[in-house]
């Protein structure tokens, strides 16, 4: 069962940089991203609950979690439908829809609309920005 939402978080710059790795503080703060086929959980698929590790606030159950082969971790659906914030994204020359935690702001990837079924998404998500529960499922 998912959390009751958490207070929104707000910090500077210097306090993000202080809390998070230069590779978190890029992608989740900078919008990058990681090479794909190179984060830790992209082939990952243990029973638990995936965290914002800028913020940890929940946001996908393993369960909704699949091997889509794009080269970062895909899940169809988050843990409910106040754990993302969607957003038009025209960087880098593509109509896409980034996906932030509502509730921290830091930058997660990008949903598709070519996933499975039920919901049709695929939550592509670097591993940079997550952290991994096993004791949550």
């Amino acid at each position: 069962m998912p959390e009751p939402p958490q207070p929104p978080i707000h910090l500077s710059d210097d306090e993000w940089r202080s809390r998070l790795s230069p590779e978190q503080y890029r992608i989740l703060r900078q919008k990058g991203t990681e090479a794909p086929y190179t984060g830790q959980y992209d082939h990952h698929f243990e029973p638990g609950l995936y965290r914002c590790s800028g913020c940890g606030a929940e946001l996908f159950f393993s369960g909704a979690k699949f091997d889509s082969g794009c080269g970062w971790p895909a899940f169809s659906t988050p843990t409910n439908g106040q754990a993302v914030a969607e957003h038009e994204d025209g960087s880098h020359g593509m109509r896409r829809t980034e996906v932030t935690c509502a509730r921290c702001g830091g930058h997660l990837g990008h949903v598709f609309p070519d996933g499975p079924r039920p919901t049709g998404l695929r939550y592509c998500i670097n591993s940079a920005s997550l952290n991994f529960d096993p004791n949550q499922k």
